[in-house]
């Protein structure tokens, strides 16, 4: 059987599939009175249609399914608005079905509704869509629309770029479409099976991926092909991230596999771990992710993908995301990837309240390293917050840098001639940013820069939360005696990392 349905979904070898004819006949129901078990009547006016299917398109009939009369009568709608209301459903990108179908059902109903007005009827077809052959022995001999209106389709079709013609798609919001379940399939890259089956916990350096080599043409990729055209605003990928190593890389889509329009553009950023990113709504049946830098090698590693249309409200800026969110958390897959802690990312791990002069703080020794914490991809960031550890009544001073790739950073902040305490906002005009820098220039007790939290960006109902509460430390720690060496086996450096304690002295100093 023919598999050349441009809606229907992949099918295996030797399974029948039906898809066509049973759209086909369900769209013949949907316009004739044949079989039709309920009629809405607006202005003496009646339109057929039926119990089951209003039942599964609508919540209202699917609740009163068994309690809907035969004849309902509309009387505070006229006919000419229950007609547009009808059409409207025609013109969305997601009525996705093929053009030639929806001229045939348009020009059906124009036959049973004769003193109709045609023209604006057929507005609803996208005749670009069709192919010429179509246009020249379906369209042209129905007499609806004139010589002109056919050439123009025609021209518009040679002249532009395909993924600029108005394509309709599928659209399934809030559900990961890239899935066998919708007939989705990795057509180009290797290990092409671990790609999308759904496991993003079992992956180490042998299995578990999906790569490609990178090349400096960028002829190599990762392909995806969904099962159908489908409206897509949403993809998440989980870049290989078992050690330290970043990625950069760009994503196009398309929907013949020969015109692609790049939706994300990363290639220019460093990029780790899970990737949220969101662009323009776009149609699309091939979805392509090309890695251009690893910081390790010249592979470039994915074991997730997941694709979707989500009606979540977002922001973009230059491309990037605009987050509202702190997005400087581990659940967003940030890290911490200088200073030292007793514990690892104790700075993103949103706790602000438990800390003293043994643990909930991260530290670099002044002149010497800094705080960097480096954020799961790229984002247009305008502001951060800080928490300095502030359990006694001393100051500090420092500046803040920003950066897309670790080699040029960019001052935001310059308060080293400042004395600061607790908690700092900091405010600057947006920029892209994946990596933050925090320097510590100045401690008024010790030779050690302490931060307690960072976020990015500032979450201000956080602030009114907790800007004025200190740690636990708190007066009564005041007279403990500090082991600067007892931290030192526990991070590794031989920072005295302690806020109690001396860099120039290797004795416990009370403060």
């Amino acid at each position: 059987m023919s598999n050349s349905h441009p809606l229907r979904p992949f099918t295996a070898v030797g399974e029948i599939d039906h898809v066509h004819i049973l759209s086909e006949h369900i769209g013949a129901l949907l316009i004739g009175e044949e079989y039709g078990d309920v009629t809405f009547v607006v202005e003496k006016k009646r339109f057929p249609a039926h119990r089951v299917i209003l039942a599964a398109r609508c919540q209202y009939f699917r609740s009163h399914h068994h309690r809907v009369e035969r004849l309902l009568r509309l009387h505070c709608t006229p006919s000419t608005i229950f007609q547009t209301a009808l059409l409207n459903i025609v013109l969305r990108d997601s009525f996705a079905a093929p053009e030639k179908d929806i001229f045939l059902a348009l020009l059906n109903w124009c036959k049973h509704n004769s003193n109709e007005n045609h023209a604006e009827i057929m507005q609803a077809v996208r005749l670009p869509l069709m192919s010429l052959t179509e246009l020249l022995n379906v369209v042209r001999p129905s007499g609806l629309l004139s010589p002109d209106a056919i050439l123009d389709a025609i021209k518009v079709r040679s002249e532009s770029r395909d993924m600029d013609l108005n394509y309709r798609g599928m659209l399934i919001p809030e559900e990961n479409i890239a899935t066998m379940k919708y007939g989705a399939q990795v057509v180009k890259g290797e290990l092409k099976s671990a790609l999308l089956d759904g496991d993003t916990q079992n992956y180490d350096l042998d299995h578990g991926f999906s790569r490609h080599p990178i090349d400096d043409d960028c002829r190599s990729g990762i392909e995806i092909k969904l099962g159908q055209p489908s409206i897509i605003n949403h993809i998440r990928i989980l870049l290989w991230d078992r050690d330290s190593r970043s990625y950069s890389y760009f994503i196009e889509v398309s929907m013949d596999e020969l015109d692609w329009i790049r939706v994300i553009d990363h290639s220019q950023y460093l990029c780790r771990s899970w990737q949220k990113l969101y662009f323009p709504a776009r149609v699309c049946r091939y979805i392509r992710i090309v890695g251009t830098h690893n910081t390790v090698n010249k592979i470039f590693h994915i074991v997730a993908f997941e694709c979707m249309f989500t009606n979540k409200t977002f922001t973009l800026e230059k491309g990037l995301i605009v987050p509202m969110e702190n997005v400087a958390t581990i659940a967003d897959c940030a890290s911490v990837i200088e200073g030292v802690s007793r514990s690892r990312n104790a700075l993103l791990n949103g706790d602000t309240k438990n800390y003293d002069w043994d643990s909930g703080y991260t530290c670099h020794q002044l002149g010497s390293g800094a705080i960097v914490v480096q954020l799961a991809q790229p984002y247009m960031i305008g502001s951060i917050r800080l928490l300095l550890w502030d359990c006694d009544d001393r100051s500090y001073s420092y500046y803040v840098e920003v950066s897309t790739n670790q080699q040029q950073w960019t001052m935001v902040a310059d308060r080293t001639k400042v004395s600061c305490k607790s908690w700092q906002s900091v405010t600057f005009e947006r920029r892209p940013a994946s990596f933050i820098r925090i320097v510590g220039t100045h401690n008024t007790a010790n030779e050690v820069f302490h931060c307690v939290h960072f976020e990015c960006p500032e979450q201000q109902s956080a602030q009114k939360d907790s800007s004025d509460e200190p740690g636990t430390g708190g007066a009564s720690a005041a007279g403990q005696q500090l082991d600067p060496h007892a931290l030192q086996a526990l991070s590794g450096s031989s920072l005295p990392s302690s806020p109690g304690s001396n860099s120039r002295s290797p004795n416990r100093q009370h403060q």
